[in-house]
Order: C-alpha cells, then structure tokens, then sequence
C-alpha cells in the first residue's frame, strides 16, 4: 500500500455524482477546478460538464464488459485522479462510473490532482501528470494497476504526434474528441476488459491482511 492511499484519502474523496455536483457548483460562481482560472480554462471546464452530461446519458456498456463486472465478487477501490477542465476526463469518467455501477464490490471515489500531487507523482506517465488516472485497489489498499490518461490508440497517436508535430494542439484535440465521439467507449471497455482480468489475478496472489 502507498503510504499516500490510505482509509482517510478515500473517505475524504468524492463519489461520481459528488465530483459532478462540485464542479457544477464551481461553474455557476465561474470558476473551475486548479489554480488557472483563466476563461479558457473555464470555457473547458463547461464544455467538459456538457460531455459528461451526453455519455452519462447516451453511453452504453457493452455485453462483455457488463458480464465481467457482474462477475466480480473481491471488494475494489477504483480512485480516479482528476480535474474538472481535463477533456480526457469528461470523456471516460461517465464510462468509469457505468461500469462501477454494475457491482456494489466496486467503489468509485475521485481526488484532484492539483490538491494530489505527491500521490500524482506516484503514478506518472512518461514523466507527466497526465489524467485522468485510474488507480484500482484492493481492500487492503493494496494497489492492482492502473488505467490512464487516455485509451491506448489515443495515447500512441498524441505521443507520435509531439515527435512529427503533424498536428498543432488546438488539431489534436479536435481530432482527439471526434475519435472519442465516433468509439462511444468502446476502446476504454475493451481494455478494461483485459485489465480487470490482471487485477483480479493479481488479487488473488496478493496474502490476506489481518483485519
């Protein structure tokens, strides 16, 4: 177990619908989550809100990833490392949320990075404080593995695309969110799939701790 996750992190930190409702709050005052509270960054943090809003509504989980879930029968922690102007974010959370809904053994709880980043620098990627980052844990706290910040095709194009610069920013992320529109999901699902099978194996390796 991290020293940093411990029983006090999770109780402190927000289920789905209490991180929703925070960041709802946060932009009827005009504000976002972090320290830059620049329009642009607010102006994300509404559209974000709005994809959420969508997949929440439309997003559907497919037959493979429901039946696994349901299957599901060791008790699990599921804390997602986030922020409410993250676009990556608004994109899977909704997802990240059906599927922990499917099985009461799941507990979904989110914390900020900015407010983390001891606990954020523990689980980098390439170097960086990307998110969202889905860190799975056991009953123990024990950490299984973790998911993030983006599904894998994504993660390989946005990389490739900082070496050959094809792309300006601004036309990545616009072909970031069409490729999440068009997937509905579907990429996340199918790599839970294979991850959640790792988890559960490495849960039943891991020793009993003594309650």
């Amino acid at each position: 177990m991290s020293h940093l996750i411990n029983a006090q992190l999770i109780d402190s930190a927000l289920s789905y619908n209490e991180y929703r409702e925070f960041l709802d709050n946060l932009l009827l005052d005009g504000k976002t989550t972090g320290a830059n509270q620049s329009e642009a960054m607010i102006n994300y943090a509404q559209l974000n809100q709005k994809r959420m809003r969508k997949w929440d509504k439309i997003g559907k989980l497919s037959p493979a990833i429901s039946k696994y879930l349901s299957g599901i029968d060791s008790p699990m922690t599921w804390l997602v490392i986030t922020e409410g102007w993250c676009g990556d974010a608004a994109q899977n959370l909704p997802f990240f949320n059906k599927m922990a809904q499917l099985n009461s053994n799941i507990q979904l709880k989110f914390v900020l990075r900015d407010d983390n980043l001891e606990l954020m620098d523990q689980f980098l990627t390439n170097g960086g404080r990307s998110i969202p980052k889905l860190i799975a844990l056991d009953e123990s706290l024990n950490v299984l593995g973790s998911w993030g910040p983006r599904p894998e095709p994504m993660q390989k194009a946005f990389l490739e695309n900082k070496i050959t610069q094809e792309r300006s920013g601004k036309e990545f992320t616009e072909f970031l969110h069409l490729w999440y529109a068009k997937d509905r999901g579907h990429t996340l699902q199918n790599e839970f799939l294979a991850i959640l099978d790792v988890w559960n194996q490495k849960q039943l390796s891991l020793p009993a701790q003594a309650g």
